[in-house]
């Protein structure tokens, strides 16, 4: 079995583990990654050529990243919120993958293929909360993921990971720890269903 393992960049870095990145190897350790860091590699925003010239380079390169999508069983997506959207880095490696015809379409190339998207974010943008109508992450990447590429996706959210470094929401700091363990056992019951 393999897994790509598509990572962003977080603002919120702290010491310790992340839910997803060790809990898959622990379940299938005769298992391969194909790791994509668009923090060490950014992939290039998308361009005409790389949109329309199937001759350029830049189009090349898509067909590389999709590719590496292609091959693996299941995928972890880490898509932390950055000023309530993604980070444009994971937007760049998406409309580079969606191609209509192969990816995306009638018959799309990764239709059903599990997915898991690690979604952290600093506050909490749940039912309820005060700021409910600002969760675009989700939205957007379930349209994506499901809409564009007929993907099977499942999401982790850590969340309220601002609060140890925020005085204004040091109340909160005993939910984060919740969150974070949640986020942990949700991990592990996804990578043994795979």
């Amino acid at each position: 079995m393999s897994r790509y393992h598509v990572e962003v960049p977080r603002l919120d870095v702290r010491p310790g583990r992340r839910p997803g990145r060790g809990t898959w190897e622990e379940q299938h350790p005769n298992g391969t990654v194909i790791h994509r860091d668009l923090a060490a590699e950014p992939v290039p925003h998308i361009t005409a050529d790389g949109y329309s010239r199937r001759d350029s380079a830049a189009f090349e390169a898509r067909l590389r990243l999709i590719e590496e999508l292609e091959r693996a069983d299941a995928v972890l997506i880490g898509a932390p919120m950055y000023n309530y959207a993604i980070p444009s880095t994971l937007k760049a490696w998406l409309d580079n993958v969606i191609l209509l015809g192969r990816t995306s379409g009638e018959s799309p190339s990764c239709k059903g293929k599990p997915v898991t998207v690690v979604a952290s974010r600093g506050g909490s943008y749940e039912p309820g909360t005060p700021r409910e109508g600002f969760e675009f992450v989700r939205n957007y990447l379930e349209a994506v993921l499901v809409g564009s590429l007929g993907m099977d996706v499942g999401f982790i959210v850590p969340e309220l990971t601002m609060a140890p470094r925020n005085p204004a929401m040091a109340a909160l700091i005993p939910l984060v720890e919740a969150s974070r363990e949640r986020a942990f056992e949700e991990a592990v019951v996804k990578a043994k269903m795979l």
